[in-house]
């Protein structure tokens, strides 16, 4: 059973196509600069063969034709036919309250598809443009639509709610939504089976840590609060947003720099977070080496960085009423040992005993990074892509 997985931005579709019996990687890659001059096609093989293609992509239709031409490429593809792809899963961004899980795509799903844009302006447009794209370019495969948002929908109401007027939620629903779902779920059953327990008995904490961060608390499989909010704006501090912020002060400094709505938007999504602080850089392997070199600025900026992942564990840990594990991913997850060192200083009160040598181990795989003691911390590399896929098969099956 073959299952082509894609996931459609503003300029560019990723992709990858899987081999469900076994699971197996069989081709993966990326379309950048739709829309613009110079077009790239980057593209991967299971065995090692790369190519790259250059050519006018106008949009994401042109897009998927290069996707299924390289694909059924005699040189470069997996494939023989179009007719062995058996299904498309996508990548949602924002499925609101209308959709909990994943979902086979139909007509009626489009529209309510186009009813969840005012929630993510920015992205579900354009997860859409592929999924109308592959409808037409594929149209008697089954399309399936995976969503960030789903994981979080069985919050209880206190946890999603905002302190505002509840006529706001129900006119609007503006709530906290979360997202990143599909990361928290496979790293949380991934920690399940590491631990040798089952997910439906033990209380996590997932931290998925890259250029956008959240944190999410899995109690017994089910995500019960999540850092970000009704945008992926709220929560820990990222790359460049801002994170958890008094409104009022940004209303203030509205106010004094005489901006609107569109440069407010702009300030704490693209001009805040590790940037803003720093002044330096987004990248966090940048800032450790300016914090080495004794860039105070940055050396902030790494501080604020963990003791908020640090804040939101313990926090989450009191929500859960306990902690068993503390999963790490992301580039910055996965990556960084400086920072998972600096999130889990002081936590030794409740069970956390970091392996030090573990932890600084230049290792890409799934481990353990703690002395094996009451709470487990572990570094899991997430794979997204395989839950949309598995997604999707379970639902054409």
């Amino acid at each position: 059973m073959i299952i082509l997985v894609l996931n459609s931005g503003s300029s560019s579709v990723k992709y990858i196509l899987f081999e469900m019996d076994g699971e197996q990687c069989l081709a993966w890659g990326l379309v950048e600069r739709i829309g613009d001059r110079g077009s790239i096609l980057k593209h991967n093989r299971h065995d090692g063969h790369t190519t790259k293609l250059a050519g006018d992509i106008v949009d994401h239709t042109k897009a998927i034709e290069y996707i299924l031409a390289i694909l059924l490429s005699p040189n470069h593809g997996v494939l023989t036919d179009r007719s062995e792809i058996n299904a498309v899963g996508h990548r949602v961004v924002h499925g609101g309250e209308r959709f909990t899980d994943s979902v086979l795509i139909d007509g009626e799903v489009m529209n309510q598809l186009h009813d969840c844009i005012e929630l993510a302006p920015l992205h579900n447009p354009h997860n859409i443009k592929g999924i109308t794209a592959c409808r037409g370019l594929l149209k008697d495969v089954p399309q399936v639509g995976v969503f960030d948002t789903a994981f979080h929908q069985q919050m209880p109401d206190y946890a999603y709610l905002y302190g505002l007027p509840y006529i706001l939620y129900k006119r609007y629903g503006v709530r906290r939504y979360g997202f990143h779902g599909t990361s928290h779920r496979y790293v949380a059953a991934r920690a399940a089976v590491m631990m040798g327990k089952q997910i439906e008995k033990i209380n996590l904490v997932t931290c998925h840590l890259g250029n956008g961060c959240s944190s999410a608390a899995v109690k017994g499989g089910i995500s019960i609060d999540t850092t970000m909010g009704f945008t992926p704006t709220e929560g820990l501090m990222m790359g460049t947003r801002t994170g958890d912020i008094d409104p009022a002060a940004l209303l203030y400094i509205m106010g004094r720099e005489e901006i609107g709505i569109g440069e407010a938007n702009s300030l704490i999504n693209k001009h805040s977070g590790l940037q803003g602080i720093s002044g330096i850089s987004n990248d966090m392997r940048e800032l450790e080496e300016a914090t080495a070199e004794g860039n105070e600025r940055a050396e902030l900026a790494v501080n604020m960085f963990a003791y908020r992942v640090k804040k939101y564990i313990g926090a989450y840990a009191v929500a859960m009423g306990g902690l068993d594990g503390i999963v790490f991913t992301g580039g910055i997850g996965e990556n960084s040992s400086e920072v998972r060192r600096r999130s889990l200083e002081g936590l030794e009160f409740l069970g956390v005993e970091l392996d030090p040598e573990a932890n600084e181990a230049d290792d890409s795989d799934e481990r353990f990074i703690d002395k094996g003691g009451k709470v487990r911390v572990m570094v899991i590399p997430t794979n997204e892509e395989l839950v949309i896929a598995r997604d999707t098969l379970e639902l054409i099956r």
